[in-house]
């Protein structure tokens, strides 16, 4: 089930209408978000995020949506910090949060907060990652793409270009979601190597020179499934270019580098799973949830990709990207 463009903003309408129908006309100055009428609801969101481009962006989402309902919002992210997730979604339990939004990437961690969440009645939306175990935390519904099936469209993607072997560079630890990525590529591709990153995103040019070593070790390889924008322009994009060779790069997500890049041809395609209609979307579901006892999705997730971003498309949302909201 893949959301339209449509929907979403079938959502935010809906949300914006009942929002102005169960108004008064004196407004609240006390909310961190936009300060209005619906100030008494706070909607807490807690992901792994570490602050850097593609959490930016779902995180702008999310605080747009807060302000345009006039909820109190919370952000809070754990820099891929499982343990620390865990204690912040807890905080929030306690901390007043009348419903929560949280990312998924290790559930194993999160299970037992989260169970405190549902004991004390608290609605939950899982976002970005977690597609597959939604209910098992107690979420309603989430929000995002299928990892596996994004994996396997890059796969098609490569094999339509006549590739031989991929590399796919993992840069976070524990992260289900790309593990999944990485195995998409492999069921539609065949031959794809993983890489786990030592440092990933905290260390880039330490992940360029982890990528590089690998390349030059095994000259079969001719394309890197890059699984983050900032990997794929800062890391795989430099040691592809120092190999000496014709890499054919692909990532998962988009900055405004990356998205030069593919106007460029430097990168050849970028998966875009939305991350800011992520963010906004949560948001707007658990509103619903909370002022009108809606459970949108209907028990399956919604998903917001993946669709592609290549250089007959890019320049349509290069100016977004680079704004910050794609």
């Amino acid at each position: 089930m893949k959301v339209s463009r449509n929907l979403v903003v079938a959502l935010a309408a809906a949300a914006l209408v009942l929002a102005a129908c169960s108004s008064s006309d004196e407004a609240a100055t006390d909310a961190p978000a936009a300060g209005g009428d619906n100030a008494d609801l706070k909607i807490c969101m807690v992901t792994h995020g570490d602050g850097g481009g593609f959490w930016s962006v779902a995180k702008a989402g999310a605080v747009k949506a807060g302000d345009d309902l006039g909820v109190t919002f919370d952000y809070q992210e754990s820099n891929n910090d499982a343990q620390a997730q865990a204690q912040l979604i807890e905080a929030g339990v306690t901390g007043g949060c009348a419903a929560i939004a949280v990312s998924a990437p290790n559930p194993d961690a999160i299970k037992g907060a989260l169970a405190k969440a549902v004991e004390a009645g608290i609605p939950i939306v899982t976002m970005n990652s977690g597609s597959s175990v939604f209910k098992e935390l107690g979420a309603f519904t989430h929000v995002g793409q299928d990892e596996f099936i994004a994996g396997q469209e890059a796969g098609l993607r490569f094999k339509a270009a006549g590739m031989k072997k991929v590399l796919c560079p993992i840069q976070e630890q524990n992260n289900i979601g790309l593990q999944q990525r990485c195995d998409g590529a492999k069921d539609t591709f065949g031959n794809v190597e993983n890489l786990q990153l030592s440092a990933g995103l905290a260390d880039l040019a330490q992940s360029q020179a982890e990528i590089q070593a690998k390349l030059d070790a095994d000259p079969s390889i001719d394309a890197v499934f890059a699984l983050n924008a900032d990997i794929a322009y800062n890391s795989a994009l430099p040691a592809a270019e120092a190999s000496g060779r014709s890499i054919m790069i692909g990532t998962v997500d988009m900055s405004g580098d990356a998205v030069q890049a593919i106007v460029d041809g430097r990168i050849s395609f970028a998966i875009d799973q939305q991350q800011y209609a992520q963010g906004y979307m949560s948001v707007v579901l658990l509103y619903l949830r909370l002022i009108n006892a809606h459970e949108l999705g209907g028990g399956q997730p919604i998903y917001t990709g993946p669709g592609f971003v290549t250089q007959e498309n890019a320049a349509t949302v290069q100016e977004l990207a680079t704004a910050g909201t794609r």
